[in-house]
């Protein structure tokens, strides 16, 4: 990574991490892109997760039934990604959005036409409701025939029993409309996961025992039976659920027969064929291997090795990956700076958003293995700082490194278990290996074999523990490591931390526009948030929406506070999400974008040093932004608006959590508010720094972030506060202005589409005493 820094933890603050550890991770990835190790603290449910996380080994048979006039029930320990039956059932959400567990899960494996296809099925008929199922195709997952989505009721975190009472009926339901599709569409068999325990909070021995007793009354109440399947797997991975399950249908067919594990066969994972791909769970990461040509992987990322002169055409991998690409790479390749030991280029002709060229090269410092290690971490930390969900590595360190294929096969391992360790977010790992490379293929599965025996062993162990070379040294001080893309991420983040966990005050403002997005599933749990000790407060100031969260201890404070972040979070990233799918969808472009380091120099306006120097900031970073389909929606905003006259040059300032977001989806106005919305509640820009400055004037943050963009004001009027979208021009209400002024240096537009990102600006406040910074130049 580019930049480290470690925070002591004491006092209150060891327990609140203790008990919040999922959530901070989260909340300091999706603000500050910062990869979050907490070191000498235990989690409460660190031993429950730790069993919920193991790899499975094999398919296991736990127990099996035959119903009355009805399907054989088994249940099984496996993982569903590569179970073997003629249809696969998804726990969906109702947007059918695979974004996370299971379904994030089956979408990697079969490839991205599972999303595609589910995308299309909401376009065209809207979102699905709780209880619903929806019939689809299986991608590339060879093992099955179709994938059953089915979306369960989703719960709050420790839930009430009357909530659960509530829920048991729409269980019931998506159960028996599962078995109506099984019917309907002539299938022989069909696996079943524990639907809504996981996600969506369905406390599981009831979830089991509400599942088994609805397969059971669907078959052995029912008076009309028709197409009735061979078998019903109830398939899970974990060891927890399969307990559940197991113990439920012991309750509800007391006449089945359980059996031992070493009965159990593993004949419903796909063969030992070499083409097949081999999966290994690691806390939150699925790692699969593959033979396959890592040119033509369909993932966020994709691995290069390159050498050091920067040659493309010099390596078998790189040359393939060239070939494929497009000249442009090895263009783009020549220009760009080095982030750590990376070198980050576009995809181009590649079905990837970005290809991060690694140079495995023998150094003084450091030994091949540590230069292997390091190198595939920092593509794996890189990847998840900017939470992309999938990257593709080929099998490297045996070229420049010397390494033999099953010594780099259990190097690349060792990195993916030292970054899931305290990863919280789902990511998918692909390790390619050249279809003809038989040798290569049966060192990296023997590697992944030793490693699920290893883990296998032992049930309560974590997927990793990471700690084996300080058990010698005594406990760990409590602390917590940030690693980030850049210096300014990582200290914004420790700025964040330090505020929140140190501060005395007797509350905690949260002041984020996205609070306007809170629906009744927020609010009731604010509720509930407030039945735990804590007073929250929902108010508006001047265009920003807050809550204000109080309490009898800064420690309960800060544990509530940390779950409304968590909420909007998860919404901004829904809100990214829904946004760049409508983008690509409007554009018919590929939604990635590029993020150049620059130069001050480099940019034609020649004012800009002095400008920024007279207001006491010092320029840290210039990054260049180009975003094909921002860029194709903006052109065709321009013709919309018949602009005669090029667009206007002008500034936002920007909060840094959002800075990310306007490079992926453009502008919103919940991005950055003023602080006196005077002209309306639009999207606002102003046309000089010392104005922007004026605009938005009080940010809690280490350092001052400016987004420079080109804005089509078109034929504007004077704005007014109560303005929600530009004014008529005349007395037809449908023909309005383009956007509203605030005077000469401010500028309102009320679609995101008129305006585009082309520079962020990185800004350190300058002190009266002359302190100065570096500024690029």
């Amino acid at each position: 990574m580019a930049s480290s820094l470690h925070i002591p933890l004491h006092g209150p603050s060891v327990n609140i991490v203790k008990k919040c550890q999922a959530d901070l991770s989260d909340i300091l990835l999706t603000k500050f892109g910062c990869v979050t190790t907490f070191d000498g603290v235990d989690c409460e449910s660190e031993a429950r997760s730790a069993q919920q996380q193991l790899p499975t080994v094999f398919a296991e048979k736990r127990f099996i039934v035959q119903l009355r006039g009805g399907p054989q029930v088994s249940v099984w320990k496996a993982d569903l990604t590569s179970f073997t039956a003629d249809a696969l059932v998804n726990a969906a959400n109702t947007s059918l959005q695979h974004s996370g567990g299971l379904a994030q899960a089956l979408s990697a494996v079969g490839g991205p036409q599972i999303q595609r296809e589910s995308s299309d099925y909401i376009m065209k008929y809207g979102d699905l409701k709780t209880g619903d199922t929806v019939v689809l195709g299986a991608g590339s997952l060879t093992q099955c025939k179709k994938i059953i989505h089915a979306v369960g009721p989703q719960l709050f975190k420790n839930p009430s029993r009357y909530d659960v009472i509530q829920a048991q009926p729409l269980l019931e339901k998506v159960i028996k409309n599962i078995l109506d599709e099984v019917a309907n569409h002539r299938l022989s068999t069909v696996a079943i996961p524990a639907i809504s325990s996981g996600l969506f909070n369905y406390p599981l021995p009831l979830c089991a025992e509400t599942i088994v007793a609805a397969v059971k009354n669907y078959y052995e109440c029912s008076s009309h039976q028709r197409n009735i399947p061979k078998e019903i797997f109830l398939v899970n991975k974990d060891e927890p659920t399969v307990k559940q399950i197991e113990r439920a249908c012991q309750k509800i067919f007391p006449h089945g027969t359980a059996m031992l594990h070493s009965q159990a066969p593993g004949g419903n994972l796909r063969s030992g064929d070499k083409t097949s791909a081999q999966t290994i769970q690691i806390g939150k990461v699925l790692l699969t291997l593959m033979k396959d040509k890592i040119e033509e992987q369909q993932t966020d990322v994709i691995v290069n090795t390159a050498s050091q002169d920067l040659n493309l055409t010099g390596g078998q991998i790189s040359a393939a990956i060239l070939k494929k690409a497009g000249h442009g790479m090895q263009k783009e390749i020549e220009r760009v700076q080095k982030k750590g030991k990376i070198i980050i280029t576009g995809g181009y002709n590649l079905n990837c958003k970005k290809v991060y060229h690694t140079f495995c090269i023998r150094n003084a410092e450091a030994g091949a293995s540590k230069v292997l290690l390091q190198s595939v971490k920092e593509c794996l930390h890189t990847a998840g700082a900017n939470q992309y969900t999938s990257i593709a590595f080929p099998a490297i360190g045996t070229g420049n490194l010397g390494f033999s294929n099953r010594e780099a096969a259990k190097i690349m391992l060792q990195a993916v278990e030292e970054f899931a360790r305290n990863f919280p977010m789902t990511l998918n790992v692909f390790f390619v290996i050249y279809p003809f490379d038989d040798s290569a293929f049966q060192d990296f599965e023997d590697q992944i074999r030793n490693l699920k025996q290893e883990k296998s062993r032992s049930s309560v162990e974590p997927a990793f523990d990471g700690r084996s070379e300080v058990h010698n040294k005594g406990p760990l001080e409590p602390r917590i490591s940030l690693s980030a893309l850049s210096p300014e991420s990582a200290e914004e983040a420790e700025k964040w931390l330090q505020d929140l966990l140190y501060n005395s005050q007797p509350f905690v403002n949260i002041c984020n526009n996205f609070i306007l997005h809170f629906g009744k599933k927020e609010f009731q749990r604010l509720s509930r948030l407030t039945k735990s000790g804590v007073s929250i407060e929902e108010f508006l100031t001047q265009g920003h929406a807050c809550l204000k969260v109080e309490g009898h201890s800064r420690e309960e404070i800060v544990i509530a506070a940390l779950q409304v972040e968590k909420m909007l979070c998860d919404i901004q990233k829904e809100f990214v999400s829904e946004e760049e799918r409508e983008l690509g969808l409007l554009s018919n472009k590929n939604t990635s974008f590029e993020r150049m380091n620059v130069g001050l120099k480099d940019n034609p306006r020649s004012d800009w040093s002095s400008a920024f120097r007279s207001q006491n900031l010092g320029v840290l970073k210039v990054e260049k932004v180009e975003n094909p389909a921002l860029t194709s929606l903006f052109e065709l905003k321009k013709k919309q608006l018949n602009c005669s006259h090029p667009p206007e040059t002008m500034f936002q300032r920007v909060p840094a959590q959002f800075c990310e977001m306007i490079n992926r989806i453009g502008f919103y106005a919940e991005c950055a508010p003023p602080d006196d919305p005077l002209f309306g509640e639009g999207i606002y820009f102003a046309r000089t720094i010392k104005k922007a400055m004026e605009l938005w004037r009080q940010k809690n943050e280490k350092h001052v972030y400016f987004v420079q963009a080109d804005v089509l004001t078109g034929k504007a009027t004077q704005g007014r506060p109560e303005l929600i979208l530009p004014p008529p021009v005349g007395t037809d209400p449908d023909v309005m202005f383009d956007s509203v002024s605030g005077g000469t240096d401010i500028s309102v537009i009320f679609s995101g589409y008129q305006a585009l990102p082309r520079y962020i600006i990185t800004c350190a406040r300058v002190g009266s005493d002359g302190f100065s910074v570096h500024a690029g130049i």
